[in-house]
């Protein structure tokens, strides 16, 4: 008997020695190994026959049940020994597999026959040679041959010679003709040996990425988080209306719902992210739950079209009843909202709450201590309080392509809708290591260091490095967020259509009138900054002994929306003097009206305190019972400072009333003068009416998409809107044949049609856009179409109008994002125009000499009327900041048109997720299980792309935990690299096209190159094959892929000395990574 320890003498080198020609091999062991067929391959060509019984059930046909995953999971790890035990990693990361694979195979075929224990009994692993056995053998592996360390702390395998190897000679030969207990799998094992050299589909390899990325997702999924499909929502009218973007969108939310309890949708403009929602909201009413959305009152429409039984409602049939109200309906306390009494309402009792443009409630909860000491709570924490924790549990679905400006806590604060303002309610359900507030003010703090970083070298790649993997996880957990040019590049939009080519933006600068002796426009800004607008501010002028009557509540008891007042009426007055600059740049025909109401306002109190004055009776005498929303644009009405209706009345008595009525006097004489110079200014005379209508006059001779004729007129105010429309639709009628409609929200629709039935909403948008609204179903009857909208921003959201291909603003909305979303309406996905124009209508001056006019006016009316001076310089920080904003990207928007998430020069949460790539694995794994047993170190080629240049994808995975870069990777242990294949470069970085740090954009990619090919690509294969001799010279690869490890390691290096010498505590003495063989390689993607 002979002791063999793998140290003075290993059990290759004595199997070298005893297996001769002819001979008969006998092993049973729990695994076989391919490197160790390698190590021996000259030996065993020669040999007469292996008989292999793997030990325990390995390539058996019975399937271990859910139950018995702690068996299942080791048996796997078995059968994917044959490529090569976690010890033969090396080996494995030479890419020579496929080469060896393909030997193995072959001399199986002829040589050897191999069995399968199929019992729960253990069985000893032993092996015979002819006459001699040895004892015990784990597996057939380079570990057990000496030839890698493994991790045995000794090995000790006795060889016995006859006679004393006779019993494990009988031993063998009864339990190889036991069929009671071994079944025969050797085709099984050939079968997944040649997976290793086989040609792959590179769909098929991704989803091989994706299982070994992602499985235990699988292993952790419940049927309670997955949409459940019994509920026929797929059945649906909505969801078969989806695209396939959408669908991908609505299953995910489905699933952050139930899992998370909220999901913050920020899809970018013209993704149709109302429809999504619609679909979800489909869902969730199909098993009987109550929905409430929560929108702006200018989307009143958006979402009413659905729910309504028309018979223009597209999605009738779906029998939609969520609840419409709006975002202002959570501050009032009383009164009427869409036929709903706000009494009566059970806030309590919603199952799912979809809050439309949620950016509104980024700024959080607040409380307001009024005059009186009063606690009044804003919008957030009423929604948070009344409905979101109070009665049944509330799910929470926010919607808005701008969930974040220029700070992170704007996320953090929409979230904490979804866990009810505690923590501890989403802590336990993500996979971090920090509480959520803490992650979040760590992101915060990276934030405020990248934007400390020169402008030049601050780049969104660089922001990601300095986010940690906790905030990726919280994003990658509860939002979903895509842009126009993710969905193009890695989306199949064959079926759908591309986005159409967006021409560069017209801009017209019109003067304000012809005539030669009228005002200008600076004049006019002269006067406008000479106003006091004194009438909106009475409490200024109350006598001491009466300032305690009115100090935080009107008449009625309320308290304006926490501000008092006071407050309130400074909030009112720096409102219409901003407003009436806006007004001015709208139309001269609004601004007009404006003037005229304020006139009409004054001279009202005017009289009353000189019919005081004259009766000497002023006991009773109230003034301040108006209207202020009149004329407003639709952001400015549900500012709060209007919640709780008319303005506080006010008794003369109470009122310095001779002070008060010289302020006013002096206002009533500027306005008189303006409208006084205004009156010549007719629609003849006005010159941005006349450019307007050159440019529809030219748009109609020289369409740019074939006979398309339509166009959209925006403006932000109802009353330019009826200007227009009542200036333009006759003779657009009568000249050219061409139908116009307007669109207000604020007046009844209108259009030169002559239709029996009323004109609504959504019957003039289908007639205006019959293709993307379904005209031939919906509309049946009506066969003509309207060719010109001119519309306010009650159709700048949620509507899809992508007939028309030519929009012109006709005033500049002050919010750049305004314009983004307009432009939306037309510039989607699946459009049938080839390109789209958008022309801006500008102030006749310059861009700074604009904002800095609207900074002076908004500076002037903060202050008191008598305090005032004009000169006073009151922005706050981030008033100026704000504006500043608004400059650059008005600026940029003269010059093109940009993607909302490209306007932010701070942050966006685009492309950061992962949960689309789950539910794509989850949809393939239901009806394949083929990814399950495919052996590590698999390739498939794929043609290069002009995004995707020459090189190798590398998916690897770490084998200890100490790689994760300051927890900086949201795959870990995971990695995958990029690498160029460039001869050109010299140094090994610079082959690096993507590191490991942005798996979003690797995956994604990884998508684009690969899902569509269902079948491997014959010439590209080929081409591969003769370049590495079928896989036996893969040193060029393997070099790559040292450079991609190469690549991680100094990316931790360089981390870890950074946050060395920061005074950061880091990973720099603690965490040691050698190299290549702390990796193992799953799979690599060829790109030629």
């Amino acid at each position: 008997m002979e002791i063999i320890d793998n140290i003075h003498k290993t059990l290759k080198e004595d199997l070298v020695v005893e297996l001769r020609e002819g001979s008969k091999l006998s092993i049973a062991a729990s695994c076989f190994s391919i490197y160790a067929f390698q190590e021996l391959k000259e030996q065993l060509k020669d040999i007469e026959e292996l008989r292999f019984v793997f030990t325990s059930p390995t390539f058996t046909t019975e399937k271990a049940s859910k139950q018995k995953r702690e068996f299942y999971i080791p048996r796997l790890n078995r059968e994917r020994n044959l490529y090569g035990s976690e010890f033969e990693v090396k080996l494995r990361n030479e890419l020579t597999q496929r080469a060896v694979a393909k030997e193995c195979a072959e001399w199986i075929k002829k040589k050897a026959c191999f069995k399968s224990n199929r019992t729960g009994e253990n069985m000893m692993g032993f092996a015979n040679v002819d006459d001699k056995s040895y004892m015990p053998l784990n597996g057939f592996t380079t570990v057990e041959l000496g030839c890698e360390r493994g991790d045995n702390a000794y090995t000790m395998i006795n060889k016995l010679d006859a006679p004393y190897s006779q019993q494990y000679l009988t031993l063998f030969e009864q339990l190889w003709h036991d069929t009671g207990k071994l079944q025969v799998v050797t085709d099984e094992v050939i079968e997944n040996i040649t997976n290793a050299y086989k040609e792959n589909a590179p769909d098929f390899l991704y989803f091989v990425a994706l299982y070994n990325i992602f499985h235990e997702f699988l292993e952790d999924i419940s049927e309670d988080v997955l949409p459940n499909e019994a509920t026929g929502f797929k059945d649906s009218v909505i969801w078969n209306k989806l695209y396939n973007f959408q669908r991908d969108a609505s299953l995910a939310i489905i699933n952050k719902l139930e899992k998370y309890n909220g999901c913050i949708l920020a899809d970018s403009v013209g993704l149709g992210k109302t429809f999504t929602a619609l679909s979800v909201v489909k869902y969730y009413e199909s098993r009987n739950r109550n929905v409430l959305v929560l929108c702006p009152k200018k989307l009143y429409d958006n979402w009413t079209t659905y729910r309504s039984n028309y018979i223009n409602n597209p999605l009738a049939k779906d029998r939609l009843r969520y609840d419409v109200l709006f975002h202002t309906d959570l501050s009032r306390e009383h009164g009427v909202s869409n036929g709903y009494d706000l009494d009566k309402i059970n806030w309590g009792n919603y199952d799912l709450v979809v809050i439309d443009e949620s950016h509104n409630f980024r700024n959080g909860g607040k409380t307001t201590t009024t005059d009186d000491g009063d606690q009044r709570e804003n919008r957030y924490l009423r929604l948070l309080n009344r409905v979101i924790r109070n009665g049944v549990k509330t799910k929470v679905l926010m919607l808005s392509a701008t969930p974040v400006n220029n700070r992170f806590n704007d996320l953090k604060n929409q979230l904490q809708l979804a866990y009810e303002g505690d923590s501890a309610n989403i802590d336990s359900l993500l996979n971090t290591s920090r509480s959520i507030d803490d992650i979040f003010r760590q992101a915060q703090a990276a934030y405020n260091r990248w934007t400390r970083i020169p402008a030049e070298e601050r780049t969104t790649a660089k922001l990601l490095q300095e986010l940690d993997f906790d905030f990726f996880e919280v994003l990658d957990s509860v939002t979903i967020a895509r842009s126009r040019r993710h969905i193009e590049q890695y989306y199949d939009t064959t079926d759908i259509g591309k986005f159409p080519k967006r021409l560069k933006p017209i801009s017209r600068r019109p003067h304000l009138t012809d005539l030669d002796s009228a005002i200008t426009y600076n004049e006019i800004y002269t006067l406008i900054n000479n106003l006091n607008l004194a009438i909106y501010t009475p409490s200024d002028f109350l006598l001491p002994s009466a300032r305690d009557k009115y100090i935080s509540t009107d008449s009625e008891g309320r308290n304006f929306a926490g501000k008092g007042l006071s407050g309130r009426e400074k909030g009112i007055r720096r409102l219409m003097g901003i407003n009436m600059l806006k007004r001015l740049e709208s139309s001269v025909n609004s601004f007009r009206l404006t003037l005229s109401r304020i006139e009409a306002l004054i001279k009202g109190v005017v009289d009353k305190i000189e019919f005081a004055e004259r009766t000497g009776n002023r006991t009773g005498t109230a003034v301040d019972d108006y209207d202020f929303t009149e004329g407003l644009e639709m952001d400015d009405r549900e500012n709060d400072i209007f919640i709780g209706g008319k303005k506080s009345q006010i008794l003369l008595d109470d009122l310095d009333f001779v002070k008060w009525k010289h302020y006013l006097a002096q206002d009533l004489e500027t306005l008189q003068l303006l409208i006084m110079m205004l009156k010549d200014i007719t629609p003849e005379h006005d010159c941005k009416l006349q450019q307007l209508i050159e440019d529809l006059r030219n748009k109609f001779a020289n369409p740019i998409n074939g006979n398309n004729k339509k166009v959209i007129v925006f403006t932000a105010f109802s009353d330019t809107a009826v200007y227009l429309y009542e200036n333009l639709a006759e003779r657009i009628k009568l000249r050219t044949g061409l139908n116009v409609a307007l669109i207000t929200g604020d007046v009844e629709a209108r259009s030169t049609l002559k239709l029996r039935q009323k004109l609504d909403f959504n019957t003039v948008l289908t007639l205006f856009s019959p293709q993307s609204k379904d005209k031939a179903t919906q509309l049946p009857n009506i066969s003509e179409e309207i060719d010109v909208l001119i519309a306010t921003d009650c159709i700048s959201e949620g509507q899809n109008l992508q007939d028309c291909d030519y929009l012109i603003n006709y005033d500049i909305h002050w919010n750049p994002v305004r314009i983004i979303q307009r432009f939306g309406r037309i510039d989607r996905i699946g459009s049938k125009n080839d390109v789209i124009q958008l022309v801006n209508y500008w102030p006749d001056m310059t861009l700074d000499d604009y904002i800095n006019l609207k900074e002076r006016v908004e500076a002037r009316m903060k202050v008191s009327v008598m305090t005032s001076t004009g000169d006073d310089n009151l922005l706050s920080d981030e008033e100026k900041g704000d504006l500043e904003y608004r400059r650059s990207q008005l600026k940029r928007l003269q010059e093109e048109v940009v993607d909302l998430e490209e306007m932010n020069s701070g942050v966006s949460i685009m492309d950061l997720g992962l949960n689309e790539f789950r539910l794509d694995l989850l949809e393939y794994m239901r009806t394949n299980r083929d990814v399950e047993h495919t052996p590590f170190g698999l390739h498939a080629v794929v043609p290069s792309t002009e995004n995707t240049p020459p090189g190798v994808i590398y998916i690897l995975k770490n084998r200890s935990d100490g790689v994760n870069i300051d927890h900086k990777n949201q795959l870990h242990p995971f990695y995958m690299v990029y690498v160029k294949d460039d001869c050109h470069s010299e140094r090994s970085e610079e082959s690096i096209f993507i590191n490991h740090l942005q798996p979003k954009e690797l995956l994604d990619r990884m998508r684009q190159l690969c899902k569509p090919h269902s079948t491997p690509h014959t010439e590209l294969c080929r081409e591969f094959n003769r370049i590495t001799r079928d896989g036996r010279n893969m040193k060029h690869y393997s070099t790559l892929l040292g450079e991609a490890i190469s690549s991680i390691i100094n990316v931790k290096e360089e981390s870890d000395i950074d946050s060395f010498l920061s005074g950061t505590q880091g990973t720099l003495f603690t965490e040691e990574i050698q190299g290549l063989d702390d990796f193992e390689l799953i799979c690599f993607l060829v790109i030629k």
